[in-house]
């Protein structure tokens, strides 16, 4: 599509006695189909979405999971990166935050602070993305499925 300015041709259209109403309309078709080719084009220049997996991050201070009550975060990071940096990126975006005007104020000293204080958009530049602000129960399981007739009351 030929590429015209838009006073160019409104000059041109008022000079050759076309109504006013019909070149407004037209105008406005004209602009409205222009936002709607930018829009387009901002789409497909836009890079595609990173892919990410999820991560929970238990809080295990003294290292064992049987039979303890255990509380941790759910973060995602992208596909492609090892799930042993989740640890690196919590704290690199903990000392940012520690570094701004309300971090000197309210430090995070722990990953549950930080998980709760740390704004949305510095976890953001570390790639790492944290789904829920309070922790959550950690609830071991066996990984099996028990037959219907366990589940079911027995008849007697």
């Amino acid at each position: 599509m030929a590429k015209i300015d838009l006073d160019l041709l409104q000059m041109v259209l008022q000079r050759n006695s076309v109504d006013a109403r019909l070149t407004a309309q037209i105008l406005s078709d004209l602009q409205e189909q222009m936002k709607i080719e930018k829009m387009e084009e901002a789409a497909r220049d836009r890079e595609p979405r990173t892919k990410k997996k999820y991560v929970f991050v238990a809080s295990d201070p003294e290292g064992v999971l049987a039979g303890r009550e255990l509380v941790g975060w759910v973060v995602q990071i992208p596909e492609d990166q090892s799930e042993f940096s989740v640890e690196e990126r919590i704290f690199a975006a903990t000392y940012e935050y520690n570094r701004s005007k309300k971090g000197r104020r309210d430090p995070a000293r722990t990953v549950g602070e930080a998980c709760e204080r740390v704004p949305a958009k510095t976890f953001h530049s570390h790639q790492i993305w944290v789904r829920n602000k309070e922790a959550a129960y950690l609830l071991p399981t066996e990984n099996v499925i028990p037959n219907a007739s366990k589940m079911r009351p027995q008849e007697e």
